[in-house]
């Protein structure tokens, strides 16, 4: 993992330290795509399109009401580019997170939430404000399921999980496996 001056991958933007978290599938040999589409994203479900009078984090806030029938003091934890062989346009997401609502959680058209786990090889062992307490139940919750998630998620989650703003890109064949990635997180906190 290096910290020096990262070359990122195209698609992705952002002015300050880094240091490389994963890369992997081939060399330099990213696809480019002139068209870009913004979606936000909050934690692998939760999100859609950013209207045009909105701010990712407003259409973030919107969703989550709309998907799910919560309010939350959500910020921007991450921003993610997908390229997927076949489609004509990328995908530039922001990601967001919380670590608490209000509201009762309900299910919705586009959503049927539920509840996981934190596996303890998701989580940073040596910072404090991440925790694995969810309380009694969390015992009872099954893991966050990434063997049925997108393949980048179990590269960025840590990262969000340790409070680490990331970057990250991920291209994608037709039949949505991942083929080429990279991504990294601003420097641990001393």
């Amino acid at each position: 993992m290096s910290q020096h001056s990262l070359d990122l991958p195209p698609g992705l933007a952002y002015d300050g330290p880094l240091v490389e978290a994963a890369n992997g599938g081939g060399e330099n040999d990213w696809v480019k795509y002139d068209k870009v589409k913004q979606y936000t994203n909050a934690w692998n479900g939760f999100g859609g399109k950013v209207d045009p009078e909105e701010t990712p984090v407003q259409a973030a806030v919107r969703e989550l009401q709309e998907e799910a029938g919560i309010t939350a003091p959500l910020r921007q934890c991450g921003t993610l580019f997908f390229v997927v062989d076949g489609v004509d346009t990328a995908f530039n997401i922001s990601v967001f997170s919380a670590y608490e609502y209000t509201g009762t959680i309900t299910e919705s058209e586009e959503m049927r939430p539920e509840w996981f786990s934190i596996q303890r090889s998701m989580l940073p062992s040596h910072y404090p404000l991440t925790t694995l307490d969810h309380g009694e139940a969390s015992e009872t919750l099954p893991p966050v399921p990434l063997q049925t998630m997108w393949a980048d998620d179990e590269f960025w989650m840590p990262l969000m999980f340790a409070r680490r703003y990331f970057v990250g890109r991920a291209d994608f064949g037709a039949d949505n496996k991942m083929r080429r990635w990279w991504f990294a997180a601003e420097p641990s906190p001393a």
